[in-house]
């Protein structure tokens, strides 16, 4: 009787270690994009859904030792759930993430596999370099490529820069409440150099600039919303930060039938 529930507690456990939230926001942006332009969206949803349960679950593998030195009560694996199992399903997702994405085509899906790569390369010692910033730019920046290569066409620049704008806004967004932590176990990635208010503004310019590239017209709202947080302080800075993103995904879905021209 008792074996049933210790199985449905570790499965529950495995769920949250693969991060469920940047995974399902990830790929559901990517699959907007494929349906915007008719770019086989389900293969799409697969090839990025491996990917980024690959990349959730390598994050909390290789930081487990980290996590348990400052007992982080969000983290599955200080809650009980073993390395070893997390371990297992990043590699497993991974593997399946090859083949998902060359269905997608070679082009399509070697740059996918470059964006889950370099992710991988983050967590496996990048974040603690000042070239943290460097695998967000490079895998979001790669996400409107990815779903136009299934089409045989490259995006236009805006799409391209606006993505790796939005990835290191989101980088400096993402550390912010980890900054404590990260001090104690000397994870010394750019925002954490530049501290909370340094990040702060990193996040909030690196947003702000995606809302210009994305539409000129949604950099005056975008900026007051930035400055009412950055005025108050506090928590009231991320929720600013994360406002502006979700601005800007909404704008890059809005243009993303501009992704290819005709379609």
């Amino acid at each position: 009787m008792q074996r049933p529930a210790v199985m449905r507690t570790r499965a529950l456990r495995l769920v949250q270690a693969c991060h469920p939230g940047p995974t399902l926001a990830v790929t559901a942006l990517a699959t907007a994009l494929a349906v915007s332009v008719d770019a086989r969206p389900v293969r799409v949803a697969l090839a990025f859904l491996a990917g980024q349960l690959s990349v959730g679950w390598s994050n909390d593998w290789i930081d487990a030792e980290r996590d348990r030195t400052v007992a982080r009560p969000d983290k599955p694996v200080v809650q009980g759930l073993p390395v070893g199992t997390v371990r297992t399903a990043a590699l497993l997702a991974a593997a399946a993430c090859v083949p998902l994405s060359l269905a997608l085509g070679t082009r399509a899906g070697l740059a996918h596999l470059v964006a889950v790569a370099s992710a991988w390369a983050y967590n496996g010692g990048l974040k603690a370099t000042l070239l943290s910033w460097a695998p967000y730019a490079l895998s979001f920046g790669l996400v409107p490529s990815i779903v136009t290569l299934v089409l045989h066409v490259w995006p236009p620049w805006w799409a391209t820069t606006a993505g790796a704008l939005l990835g290191v806004g989101a980088h400096a967004a993402n550390v912010l409440p980890d900054l404590a932590a990260d001090a104690q176990t000397g994870v010394r990635g750019l925002p954490q150099r530049l501290g909370a208010r340094g990040a702060s503004l990193l996040a909030g310019g690196c947003l702000l600039a995606a809302s210009l590239v994305l539409s000129p017209l949604a950099v005056v709202p975008a900026v007051l919303v930035f400055a009412v947080g950055i005025r108050r302080g506090g928590r009231a800075v991320f929720l600013s930060v994360i406002a502006v993103a979700a601005v800007d995904v909404a704008l890059l879905l809005l243009r993303g039938a501009d992704l290819v021209p005709g379609r």
